[in-house]
């Protein structure tokens, strides 16, 4: 609203000022605007406060303004805590809440001294360590430059994987870097394990009422507003999954390979589903029919016995949870410390003890459910306290190998299977065999789409180069495809590596195309076992150095997928030697060389 020169006080010239000023004021500016004229007494502030809606009856804005600004910094690998960020500014949003979203990638670190309320969401990658785009800023908070953080609230959802020894080590280590600043818990610490989603939503709720409850906000409002904002979601997700088509399922391997790998067409029509080049699809498998027959047979539990399957209370068939609810094919520490709750025996508890950790961790690796029950009964426990100590079966995440702008209402994954004897016993991952000897044309996969924005194509012309070994190079698929379809011209160059040249060069044809028609510049290939001595693609890194470290120099963007133990470490390592010998540089300078480009989003890696 307006003043207008018939309803007030003031001249021509007043009435334009405050024209020009009241729409620039906050709520909370208007407030103080309104006591201040009150306290000095100036008749004229009925007058301001009717006719310009200066104050009026307090409303949800004012008071949420009390709240004041949130700061929400999230650390991803694969998306997913960019994905709960994103979630949580939604909702603090809808409260009328002001929130500044980023990635820790990008969010300069001396601007944290002056923030009020800080939220963050970060997963932890591999043993323990920060994910890539979560690095820096973890340097920073552990670093003498971090600021002092008394008037700091925050809370911190962590992300990670209980079969690794340190579960959700990096949310951990926010959380108590930030209370050692002199910052205090807005909400308690949540450490989520792969099935996130119920952890995640009561944090993002616990949050949202801890805010309301500052301001004297009814917390009513804000668990009803919240909970018909999840209520009212009608799009595909990973809460939603969508049942996709298999429309092709080829093995791309020749005869002889000892390796399978699966080329997957799934239709997305009807779906609505959309995807760029460099996210994933997260599929949600089923359990080897076998493996829960034989779990049934060795308990003697029975099949049909109603079990619960979630925190809400459902409830379903032993059978059917124990086939596509649990996860039944992997052990983990909490696992074995809530099964030692139920059984005498002694031999379990042992090895739970701390000074046994390594052989725990001997006897994690490749044993199951079925191996757990036989290994340290008798059991004081039926089928539904076993259901209760299990997490549910996570969904398993392959990266795209196709663009939707080339292949609209489809997405193709390229999936290994994985095969394996441990203890006596012969093991299978539970979706990628499922997906090689299950799916067939016309079947269906639950799937969603996982987005990733820290693996994407340059927004600009520039030089590629693509490292992706194996599976890995099913994203460099979906890049080429869309230069393709795209017609960009900046040169790209391939690493591939594999073990035999004529079973396993995966996407052979396409990639020899590409090379003919100048979408791919340069294509260098290493097949290890068909010589005496074995050559990965680092080796071949290391033979271009010279070419390569020119590449980078003139802008190119790196990419890296595959295997993070193993190739991602010696790809990097190489790349800090080129790096090193080419730019005359010494080891340390070329380690900052290679940060700097990760922080210019110039050095980015899908690895697992």
């Amino acid at each position: 609203m307006q003043l207008q020169p018939t309803n007030s006080p003031f001249t021509q010239q007043q009435v334009e000022w405050l024209n020009q000023l009241l729409p620039t004021l906050t709520p909370e500016q208007k407030v103080w605007l309104s006591g201040f004229m009150a306290a000095s007494g100036s008749s004229a502030s009925t007058e301001v406060a009717a006719s310009a809606e200066v104050k009026s009856e307090p409303t949800k804005e004012d008071a949420i303004a009390a709240k004041g600004e949130v700061t929400i910094l999230y650390g991803s690998q694969t998306g997913n805590s960019q994905q709960l960020a994103e979630l949580a500014a939604t909702q603090l949003k809808e409260q009328g809440v002001d929130v500044i979203l980023s990635s820790m990638h990008t969010y300069k670190p001396k601007q944290l001294k002056d923030v009020k309320q800080l939220l963050i969401v970060v997963s932890t990658h591999g043993e323990g360590e920060p994910p890539d785009h979560a690095i820096t800023f973890h340097e920073f908070l552990y670093s003498r430059k971090a600021p002092k953080l008394e008037g700091l609230a925050y809370s911190v959802l962590a992300l990670g994987d209980s079969s690794y020894e340190f579960f959700c080590q990096t949310g951990k280590d926010f959380d108590e870097r930030l209370t050692e600043l002199g910052g205090t818990r807005l909400y308690p610490r949540v450490d989520c394990d792969l099935d996130f989603d119920e952890e995640a939503n009561e944090w993002i709720t616990g949050v949202v009422k801890s805010l309301a409850e500052q301001s004297g906000e009814p917390e009513g409002v804000v668990q009803t507003e919240t909970q018909a904002a999840s209520a009212t979601s009608t799009t595909y997700s990973r809460s939603n999954p969508f049942q996709a088509e298999v429309l092709t399922n080829l093995n791309l391997n020749g005869r002889g390979s000892a390796k399978e790998t699966r080329h997957l067409e799934l239709s997305l029509e009807g779906s609505g589903l959309s995807y760029a080049p460099g996210d994933s699809v997260g599929i949600f498998p089923e359990n080897d029919q076998a493996l829960v027959e034989a779990l049934l047979e060795t308990t003697g539990w029975d099949e049909e016995e109603a079990v619960t399957i979630n925190k809400k209370g459902d409830v379903a068939p032993l059978k059917n949870a124990l086939c596509c609810h649990f996860e039944i094919t992997v052990l983990t520490k909490p696992l074995l410390e809530k099964a030692s709750l139920l059984t005498d025996n002694q031999a379990l508890k042992t090895l739970l003890q701390p000074d046994h950790a390594e052989e725990l961790k001997a006897y994690l690796e490749g044993r199951d459910l079925l191996d757990l029950y036989e290994d340290f009964g008798p059991w004081n426990a039926g089928a539904a306290n076993f259901a209760a100590i299990l997490r549910k079966i996570p969904p398993r995440l392959y990266s795209i190998a196709s663009s939707y702008e080339a292949e609209p209402e489809e997405v193709h994954l390229t999936i290994g299977a994985v095969r394996y004897d441990a203890n006596g016993r012969s093991r299978s991952g539970v979706c990628s065999v499922e997906c090689a000897e299950r799916k067939e044309p016309g079947d269906t996969v639950s799937i969603f789409i996982q987005k990733n924005e820290s693996f994407r194509l340059p927004s600009e012309e520039a030089p590629i180069i693509m490292i992706g070994p194996g599976t890995g190079v099913a994203p460099f698929r979906a890049f080429l495809e869309e230069r393709d379809e795209r017609g960009s011209e900046s040169p790209a160059w391939l690493f591939f590596g594999d073990q035999h040249f004529t079973t396993d060069f995966l996407y052979q044809t396409d990639f020899q195309r590409w090379l003919k028609d100048g979408v791919l510049s340069k294509m260098d290939v290493a097949f290890s076992r068909d010589t005496a001595e074995k050559v990965y693609v680092q080796h071949r890194m290391k033979e271009h150095g010279s070419e390569l470290f020119t590449w980078l120099e003139d802008g190119a963007y790196v990419y890296v997928c595959g295997d993070e133990k193993h190739m991602a470490k010696d790809v990097q390592d190489t790349l800090i030697e080129i790096i090193q010998d080419e730019g005359q540089k010494t080891e340390e300078e070329a380690v900052a060389y290679l940060t700097t480009m990760q922080q210019q989003n110039r050095y980015l890696r899908d690895v697992y």
